[in-house]
């Protein structure tokens, strides 16, 4: 472990210096009420959906026989908080498999692992591993608590490849608007000891192997971007450094992804919608990738809302593409 921190000392050193901010501007913690924000959901979110794109329709949960699902399976805990997911798995496939990993959107702050049960079913379907962790949303915690939970996440995924069938060298992320953005934060900062937390599963990391970033955030400064507007009222991603972005710009920096992409960093598949701000950065982080001969795919849906992948007609053409995607990655 200490030659690993070795390793990344001198962004440690910049990330130490981003703190230093604090003793200018106090951290803005009336966010961190402790109570669960439940006014994002996809029931609530179809109903505005409806109001521009009415031939739109939700996507049922689905049962196929052959694939089992296991819920509330722990995967850590911080004293008596206990950290679950749910697993989803061809239970007559005894080859190893690819894992994903599903993290939901919500903007930090809402949401829940639920939302992606459908996605985790047809996934399972096809002869992946899916897993659906929670996080501590900005409500319980701030960054970098929802990254160290999804990095716990997926050390327990490799530390029980075996139990699961799963192939412990194609673990991937994927998700979905904040989970999307966290998914390519997987992605750019592998085994860092900085954004790693508390390691449950030393023998195991938290690498992934391939990134499926659906209208997820790839950098929080970006020109492109729309994050950080509390003029109305106090921004998803404010509340959830508890930091404005005038009052402590290098934090939002340093929670992009766009900041650490690398000669090290995963094939990535951007699967957007037509809103044009949740994909500030994309061409930039490609232009990173492409000058790594890293591969990259984008696919993006014309006149399509943020929650696309969420509804019909879109949910259908977003699994092909993911599916594609990851056979083409891991060679199947």
């Amino acid at each position: 472990m200490g030659k690993i921190k070795c390793c990344i000392k001198s962004i440690s050193l910049v990330f130490l210096g981003i703190f230093s901010f604090q003793n200018l501007n106090a951290q803005y913690l009336k966010g961190l009420t402790n109570v669960r924000d439940t006014s994002y959901n996809t029931k609530a979110d179809f109903k505005k959906t409806l109001k521009y794109f009415p031939k739109a329709t939700m996507v049922p949960e689905m049962h196929f026989e052959n694939v089992k699902q296991k819920n509330d399976v722990e995967y850590c805990s911080y004293g008596k908080r206990k950290m679950k997911l749910d697993v989803f798995f061809d239970k007559n496939v005894q080859r190893k498999q690819t894992a994903i990993i599903i993290i939901h959107g919500g903007g930090w702050r809402s949401g829940n692992r639920q939302q992606h049960h459908p996605m985790a079913q047809k996934l399972a379907s096809l002869g992946y591993v899916c897993f659906t962790p929670e996080y501590r949303l900005s409500t319980e915690a701030l960054f970098p608590a929802a990254v160290y939970d999804v990095k716990a996440s997926i050390r327990w995924v490799r530390k029980n490849a075996a139990k699961y069938n799963v192939n412990p060298d194609q673990i991937v992320t994927l998700g979905f608007s904040a989970g999307g953005e966290l998914a390519a934060f997987m992605g750019t900062t592998a085994n860092m000891p900085l954004f790693e937390g508390v390691v449950t599963n030393s023998d195991s990391q938290s690498q992934v192997n391939a990134v499926l970033d659906i209208d997820g955030t790839l950098s929080f400064v970006h020109p492109e971007g729309g994050e950080g507007d509390d003029s109305k009222k106090i921004s998803a991603a404010t509340y959830w450094f508890g930091y404005s972005k005038k009052d402590n710009p290098k934090l939002w920096e340093a929670a992009s992804p766009l900041s650490y992409v690398s000669a090290k960093t995963p094939p990535f598949i951007f699967i957007n919608s037509s809103v044009a701000r949740m994909h500030a950065g994309r061409d930039d982080f490609r232009k990173i990738l492409d000058a790594n001969n890293i591969y990259s795919e984008v696919h993006e849906f014309e006149n399509s809302p943020h929650s696309f992948c969420l509804y019909n007609p879109w949910f259908e053409p977003t699994i092909g593409y993911i599916d594609a995607f990851l056979k083409k990655v891991f060679k199947k």
